[in-house]
């Protein structure tokens, strides 16, 4: 079928993406990662590998990112898994060993009940599907403590960790979860603990610059209540060297909602609590080393500056190197797990190879981008250009510089890079071929187009023909020209004389190797010529190819088919 779209080539052209690397992917307090013609680089990630490299940390490099499990594990939150990874995996090809961590921000409250969530395949279910009273009954708890819905892990914490972990292992990438319950309990935040109870004078003096409620009797440790499980807010007393806390349990304030305290007073230790996200997100990085961490923009103009402020004046250490990245949409707008805008990650490999996805967040991650369903195929297409790139074939001397960097990384052959380029189908024509249940046929037609070369082996026939499915289950799920199904054997059919005389007619136009889009036109003059319907005319076609009486652009996908068989069928032959 022809495609009268604009030519999406510019969207990854690497003047995006080296030239904003140059220009200044920047840290947010505003130092750039590299300066000067000779720190160019093609790819983004060896900009932050500078970066990171300048300030000569010891191995292992840790490389962060973090989640609260507050809801659907979706591709958002997968942003600083796979952004961190290509750091990393730079890092690890210049020779340093890295260790790549997760944390899941699960000792923090359940604050409301989520109008969605995924089970352990990754598939979105509302509330009613699971024991819904596990997390209502549990308002105010840390997450640890509040029991997985779906009854299959030992909280809904562990649950939703283990959809992120299964999200990383489908896209290859090696990353630890942390738990920062765990942390706690293992004593790992005890002198970070000590450190802000010590100076609450400090403390606050820092914290008063971000946050209003910054008082002379704000206390910044939130203990468990040991009556109820909830976290409270109410710090009584401290006591250094016993390492606890005296507290009340109080009521907790969310948004126009109130999560009542039990009254309890009681006593808690420095690990049966937590600080708070302003002095935590810090404490993480004193507490595992951290190097870099990526993070999106909404962290930037907030919780990073005053981050920056508690490491290096409560906790005496200079931050991480940061990265901020510019949030993308889907299909045109904000990610929403409240308003159902959302797609996982299992819900995108179903339509994409695992490469498709992994060429997107290796776009430059400062550039604001829509992941549009409904036109997948244009990244699908920009993908196989990038592909193509790589191995030489695309004119286009930015386009190559960046594939050449970048291309081993998202194919996941960085030690191994490949030498031959693999057989890809048009995503599109893909589509086409999902209209058709035989498997031979498929291949038969897919050759017949040129797609396919003579020699290919049976190994690489079948992985050209694996992005048929995708492309089938995209075209399902957006309902789109696509979305129809080829009949293989010849529909049972009674056409007047001369609707009949029209399709042999046209039969004989195929026949004398015209494209999609002259037989398109060719059907209304048909039409015309034996003095029937156009609607009528299509109508028939349809009914031929389909069994039904609408489907594609007709004459664009009979272009698309072998001819020898659209000749057959449209004789009604076979």
């Amino acid at each position: 079928m022809t495609d009268d779209r604009p030519d999406p080539a510019h969207d990854d052209s690497p003047h995006i993406l080296s030239a904003q690397g140059r220009e200044g992917d920047e840290g947010a307090d505003g130092d750039a990662a590299s300066g000067g013609d000779d720190d160019f680089h093609a790819f983004w990630a060896d900009v932050v590998a500078d970066e990171i490299e300048a300030r000569h940390p010891d191995d292992p490099i840790v490389i962060k990112g973090g989640v609260s499990p507050s809801g659907v594990a979706h591709l958002g939150n997968f942003n600083e898994i796979i952004r961190g990874y290509f750091v990393a995996e730079v890092l690890r090809e210049r020779g340093h060993e890295v260790r790549q961590v997760f944390t899941s921000d699960d000792k923090d409250p359940l604050r409301k009940l989520p109008r969605k969530l995924a089970n352990a395949d990754g598939e979105i279910v509302g509330l009613g599907e699971v024991d819904a009273g596990a997390l209502g009954r549990n308002l105010g708890k840390p997450y640890t403590s509040i029991p997985d819905p779906f009854g299959e892990r030992e909280s809904y914490a562990a649950h939703f960790a283990a959809l992120l972990k299964a999200d990383a292992d489908r896209l290859g990438i090696p990353v630890e979860m942390v738990s920062n319950t765990e942390l706690y309990a293992d004593g790992a935040f005890d002198d970070v603990t000590r450190t802000v109870l010590s100076d609450l004078d400090g403390v606050r003096e820092v914290l008063a610059q971000y946050q209003d409620k910054v008082d002379d009797e704000y206390v910044p440790f939130n203990p468990v209540c040991s009556e109820c499980g909830k976290i409270t807010e109410t710090v009584t007393a401290i006591d250094l060297d016993a390492e606890t806390v005296t507290y009340v349990c109080t009521d907790m304030d969310v948004g126009d909602n109130t999560i009542e305290g039990c009254g309890h007073e009681g006593t808690a230790t420095f690990r049966e609590g937590k600080l708070p996200w302003r002095l935590e997100w810090p404490g993480q990085w004193d507490v595992l080393g951290v190097d870099f961490e990526p993070f999106g923009k909404d962290h930037a103009e907030g919780s990073w500056p005053s981050g920056v402020d508690v490491a290096r004046n409560v906790f005496g250490i200079e931050p991480p190197v940061p990265m901020v990245y510019e949030w993308f949409t889907l299909n045109g707008a904000p990610l929403s797990s409240s308003a159902g805008n959302i797609v996982t990650v299992p819900e995108l490999l179903e339509l994409l190879e695992p490469a498709v996805l992994r060429y997107f967040f290796a776009l430059h991650p400062k550039k604001a981008r829509d992941l549009d369903i409904e036109r997948l195929d244009q990244l699908v297409d920009r993908f196989d250009r990038f592909e193509r790139a790589y191995f030489g074939e695309v004119d286009d001397e930015d386009l190559t510089a960046f594939a050449e960097r970048a291309y081993p990384f998202v194919v996941g052959r960085v030690d191994d890079p490949p030498t031959e380029p693999p057989v890809r189908l048009p995503y599109t024509f893909a589509a086409v071929l999902g209209m058709v249940d035989d498997p031979a046929l498929r291949e038969r037609l897919a050759r017949d187009e040129g797609h396919i070369p003579s020699d290919a082996s049976e190994t690489v026939v079948e992985a050209a023909l694996a992005r048929v499915e995708k492309a089938r289950n995209w075209a399902e799920r957006t309902a789109n020209e696509y979305d129809y199904r080829l009949q293989t054997d010849l529909p049972e059919t009674d056409f007047d004389d001369d609707v009949a005389a029209a399709l042999d007619d046209l039969a004989d136009f195929v026949a004398a190797g015209h494209d999609g889009e002259a037989i398109q036109a060719e059907m209304y003059e048909t039409a015309r010529e034996h003095d029937i319907e156009v609607s009528e005319f299509f109508s028939a076609g349809y009914r031929l190819f389909f069994d039904d009486t609408q489907g594609p652009r007709l004459g664009e996908f009979l272009g698309e088919l072998e001819r020898d068989y659209v000749v057959a069928r449209l004789r009604r032959e076979a």
